[in-house]
């Protein structure tokens, strides 16, 4: 999709060298501390394939699958809270800090209400995938893990709801504290309880599953001390807000659109994870290792997002919309940039990456060749996930969702099925279709905020706190 004329010349526009100058040293210091939490969350989950590589192909598989079954279901949870990025941000930008502290409280009784809901749908998914025609060697491993990650749902869901808040005012450091030391916590917890070692028994691929719960529950405890420590409110336990029934409809319509298109991503790459298990274990664990990686450097962006929808949130609350949209583009410009990299890199280094999961032959050959793809749209992806977060920042969660279900869902995954199974290109060709989905979403989000901005500038919109 093209950019009109008069869209084309918002960008140069928003971003003179003298706005950037000024917006770019800001959005640094918040994106950098948000680019490592981000990573140290992502590496959970390497880890977790990284030590279980040993136990062979089908380990490595059933990591992959019920890492991406569970979050499938858990981030509908986690993207319900994304509401909170838009009206703390907004909130505090207007020196409304209490309304920001109700804000949380509210979305901690999302994430209450949420909890035994996800747990239960999550347990309902395990007989699903005896149906779905996956390999049983992978199955017998994967129904374990996904049972044990499921009990860290509560500590996930309270973690996000007081992450979100501490980056909407601006607190990111304890986050990425939170994150780094969670991914100590995760590497001992898998030493003792996959291998059997310090006293623990030998669980194998469930051990890992255990291992990452016990990392969420210390990564809510973190920020449950940090929120207590950085609030400018004296007792901030004390008086907690009561439920708010128009504030937490608020964040819900908020919410809402964001969790569906955040779940409609999560859950393209699940549905893939699974048709990937139809095919055989190498297929699987190679396109576990490819989404590893790519998920990977998918952080740095994602970390750039969430510091542009706090900036331009921000802005927004202490009513500058010129400000805004400066802060939306220069988020873009940061997060494709990185991602332009990331692509070169990503084929420069695609052995010594590789050979980090893996030494056999048939899964490195065939994950040499979906590198190509994950390297190929990984500008885009970038592009999709700031223009989404900056939109986010502006108050418009439903065009990113409308955007993901029509490009992921309608396109990108029909036609990498019919390539895998139709026309018999097997993990390469699913792979193809999950690029031409990430490529037709970057676009149309792109375009997307250039009309905010656009609008945002000329003062057609303004904050939608009161």
């Amino acid at each position: 999709m093209e950019l009109n004329i008069e869209e084309r010349e918002t960008a140069p526009a928003a971003v003179t060298r003298s706005r950037l100058a000024v917006e770019l040293s800001p959005m640094l210091r918040l994106a950098g501390p948000v680019v490592v939490a981000e990573l140290g969350w992502m590496a959970m989950g390497i880890v977790d394939t990284i030590v279980v590589g040993p136990l062979g192909a089908e380990a490595t598989g059933a990591v992959g699958l019920g890492s991406s079954l569970y979050m499938a279901s858990a981030i509908f949870g986690m993207g319900l809270l994304l509401g909170l990025d838009t009206l703390v941000a907004q909130e505090h930008g207007a020196g409304l800090e209490d309304e920001a502290r109700r804000s949380l409280a509210q979305g901690v009784y999302i994430a209450a209400a949420l909890t035994p809901l996800l747990m239960a749908l999550t347990w309902g998914l395990i007989p699903l995938l005896h149906r779905m025609g996956i390999a049983r060697a992978v199955l017998r491993q994967a129904d374990p893990y996904l049972s044990a990650l499921t009990w860290g749902t509560g500590p996930l869901l309270l973690f996000v709801a007081i992450r979100r808040y501490l980056q909407g005012v601006g607190v990111v450091r304890p986050i990425t504290f939170a994150l780094v030391s969670a991914n100590l916590v995760n590497v001992a917890a898998c030493w003792a309880l996959v291998y059997g070692r310090a006293g623990f028994p030998r669980l194998g691929v469930e051990g890992s599953g255990w291992a990452t719960c016990v990392a969420r529950v210390y990564l809510a405890a973190v920020l449950v001390v940090a929120y207590a420590r950085s609030s400018p409110i004296p007792g901030p336990f004390r008086d907690w807000p009561r439920p708010e029934w128009a504030r937490l409809r608020r964040l819900v319509r908020l919410g809402l659109p964001a969790s569906l298109q955040v779940t409609l991503e999560v859950g393209v790459f699940a549905t893939a994870t699974a048709l990937a298990g139809r095919l055989d274990a190498t297929s699987l664990a190679a396109h576990q290792i490819v989404l590893n990686v790519s998920s990977l450097t998918f952080m740095v962006p994602l970390g750039i997002a969430s510091a542009g929808a706090v900036r331009v949130g921000q802005a927004l609350g202490r009513g500058d919309p010129k400000a805004a949209s400066t802060s939306g583009w220069t988020a873009l410009l940061i997060g494709a940039g990185f991602m332009a990299c990331s692509g070169v890199g990503l084929i420069a280094l695609s052995g010594p990456i590789i050979g980090i999961f893996t030494g056999d032959p048939g899964v490195i050959g065939t994950t040499s060749r979906l590198f190509v793809l994950a390297a190929a749209f990984q500008l885009f992806d970038g592009l999709q996930v700031v223009a989404t977060g900056v939109l986010r920042g502006a108050g418009d969660t439903r065009t990113p969702m409308a955007c993901n279900l029509v490009a992921h869902w309608c396109i990108g995954l029909p036609i990498g099925y019919a390539l895998a199974f139709g026309l018999g290109r097997g993990i390469v060709g699913l792979w193809l279709g999950l690029s031409i989905g990430l490529i037709l979403a970057g676009l149309v989000n792109l375009a997307t905020w250039a009309r905010k901005a656009r609008r945002l500038r000329e003062g057609i919109e303004r904050a939608i706190v009161d």
